[in-house]
């Protein structure tokens, strides 16, 4: 049996695993992992500028394409608390990304040793698992569990913490005949889904609400195919997003308080059933509990046993993956439909789609300063269905859900329940690291984007090219917006005169100057006839020099958002689509 060093073991079962991309950057505690990669050779490298910053591109990496995993790197002490942002985002989201700390020789854990903490007993509470590796012989054993475990029931992340003299000691171990361990999947039975069947046959007016588990699952082609089935409409939740495309005849649109549209909520409020599959119940989905169930019944299939009446109490619960569960479901409704049991469903598809055509939000406006719809409408003309877009918060990320359109699953990327201000950027990188050959287009308010500007240096260091769309009011608009019930408007604006850029007119920080002056391309825009253009250059320029490209819209100070606290009461602060012109790009035309 071959003799080496633990981190040497280590690397080697990061490629058995198919984990084969890393994120991160060096330091005295964990150079024994970097000089394994480097004597290894099958490990890929990106160095980031902010460990954080590595963790959530290690997150877009692995929520770009399935099957993937996305690894973290970092040194012990600040490193490891700088990944726990990273850690809670993915645990929240459902996400498997792999963290590796360097950490301080055993024998001084307990003798505050420089940069030395229990970073195991810190990452607990927002990782499947945190563990330090105190034994060098308990390494394979150690990322053999972890990859079991971030792929097993619900996804999610994993901290392993490898003291440095445990990096270094020599092991014994056989790479050739090292296995991954089985991974245990639920699967909802043929009983279920005949009484999932019965349930939807009771029912006058049935919806299909599909989450983050869909996606995770790669799940959304049986979706598509059970829900043509049975001719139910599908509202996908903003982590489900694109599990059916847009213009699909039974996408009924998004239902929520925020990341929503209005057909969404009206289609939701009139149904009399809902399927959940894959899905939390988030509160921003739901709102009040009451009412969002009162007049319907619920089905709800999730792979988390705990997740089963966690929010609300179901007519009936099955425990399954995703996708098994609706591989069950369309061979008993493949049956049914052959035997004539299948209602006719095309009255209540018909009247979905009547919503869609009549409840729509205003996007052209011609107004300078440019009011954001207008960004959103010109981004649907630029982008195509093969887009991948990256957001994380605020009025930018809730307003492109109202108004954007998305196709594929994997192609809306957001950080759905933690939305830590900066991930937007990172997340670009690893999605774009992970799909070279796709448009990937992060979309930040001016905020996000500065919480983590640094790493666009990344994007020119590496070549990582991809667009990012800011839109700039100079504002912390989100929380401006949520200080208007204290009739307060504290501590919420960015704006400032710039004695070096006086062009910025007082919105403060000059991006164009710090995007060219870390290695990218910037583009600003101050009039709407102007963002279309933009955009297009953007492409060329991304093709042209293979690095970040922003395009930076300089928006109205103040814009309210639609939202409310409730799915039957959500406010429209702007004018509404009266007439096709109102809202060119909407995916379905006004009448």
């Amino acid at each position: 049996m071959a003799r080496m060093r633990a981190v040497d073991a280590a690397v080697l079962i990061l490629e058995k695993e198919g984990a084969v991309q890393t994120f991160g950057l060096p330091g005295a505690a964990i150079n024994p992992f970097y000089s394994a990669m480097r004597k290894h050779g099958g490990i890929k490298h990106v160095l980031a500028r902010h460990v954080e910053a590595a963790s959530h591109m290690a997150e877009g990496y692995t929520r770009a394409k399935a099957g993937n995993i996305g690894v973290c790197v970092g040194t012990s002490g600040p490193a490891g608390t700088d990944m726990i942002t990273g850690l809670y985002s993915a645990s929240a989201d459902s996400i498997p990304i792999l963290c590796i700390t360097g950490q301080a020789p055993v024998a001084k854990l307990h003798k505050e040793d420089f940069q030395a903490v229990d970073i195991a007993s810190i990452a607990k509470s927002v990782a499947k698992w945190a563990v330090t590796v105190m034994e060098a012989a308990q390494v394979p054993g150690t990322f053999q569990k972890a990859f079991q475990l971030m792929r097993e029931g619900r996804p999610g992340p994993v901290l392993v913490d490898l003291p440095v003299d445990v990096q270094l000691a020599e092991i014994d171990f056989d790479i050739d005949t090292y296995e991954p361990l089985p991974v245990a999947r639920p699967a909802a039975t043929r009983a279920q889904a005949e009484k999932v069947l019965a349930y939807l046959d009771d029912a006058e007016r049935p919806l299909i609400v599909a989450g983050g588990g869909v996606v995770n699952a790669d799940a959304a082609d049986v979706l598509v195919e059970f829900a043509e089935l049975v001719g139910v409409p599908v509202v996908p939740t903003l982590m489900g997003w694109g599990s059916i495309p847009d213009d699909h005849r039974l996408a009924a649109g998004m239902v929520g308080l925020q990341t929503s549209h209005r057909y969404g909520n009206a289609t939701l409020l009139a149904s009399d059933f809902v399927l959940g599959i894959g899905n939390r119940w988030a509160n921003r989905h739901t709102g009040s509990v009451s009412t969002y169930t009162e007049g319907r019944k619920f089905v709800h299939v999730d792979i988390e046993p705990t997740q089963i009446g966690r929010v609300l109490a179901p007519e009936y619960g099955i425990v399954s993956d995703a996708r098994a569960a609706l591989e069950v479901f369309v061979e008993v409704a493949k049956e049914w439909a052959a035997g004539g049991k299948l209602k006719d469903r095309s009255g209540w598809v018909e009247e979905c789609r009547e919503r869609r055509t009549a409840l729509q939000r205003k996007t052209h406006f011609d107004a300078v300063p440019i009011k954001p719809q207008r960004v959103y409408e010109e981004m649907n003309r630029a982008f195509g269905p093969d887009t991948r877009y990256v957001s994380t918060i605020g009025l930018s990320q809730i307003q492109a859900a109202q108004m954007l359109h998305v196709y594929r699953p994997r192609h809306w990327i957001n950080a759905g329940q933690a939305g830590p201000l900066g991930w937007t950027l990172p997340a670009a990188l690893g999605v774009a690291t992970a799909d070279p050959d796709s448009t990937v287009v992060a979309l930040s308010g001016d905020y996000d984007f500065q919480f983590l500007i640094e790493e666009l240096a990344v994007g020119a260091q590496f070549n990582i090219p991809y667009i990012h769309v800011v839109v700039n009011n100079s504002y912390l608009g989100l929380i401006r917006q949520a200080q208007r019930g204290l009739e307060m408007d504290y501590c919420v604006q960015l704006s400032f005169e710039n004695i070096n850029s006086p062009e910025v007119n007082g919105y403060g920080v000059d991006h164009l100057k710090v995007a060219e002056g870390l290695g990218c391309k910037a583009l600003r825009v101050s009039e709407p006839d102007e963002i279309l253009p933009a955009l297009e250059q953007a492409k060329k320029l991304l093709v042209e020099f293979q690095v970040p490209v922003v395009v930076e819209v300089i928006l109205e100070r103040v814009t309210n958002v639609s939202m409310g606290t409730e799915i039957d009461g959500v406010v429209e602060f702007e004018e509404l689509a009266e007439r096709p012109e109102d809202a060119p790009t909407a995916i379905a035309p006004l009448r």
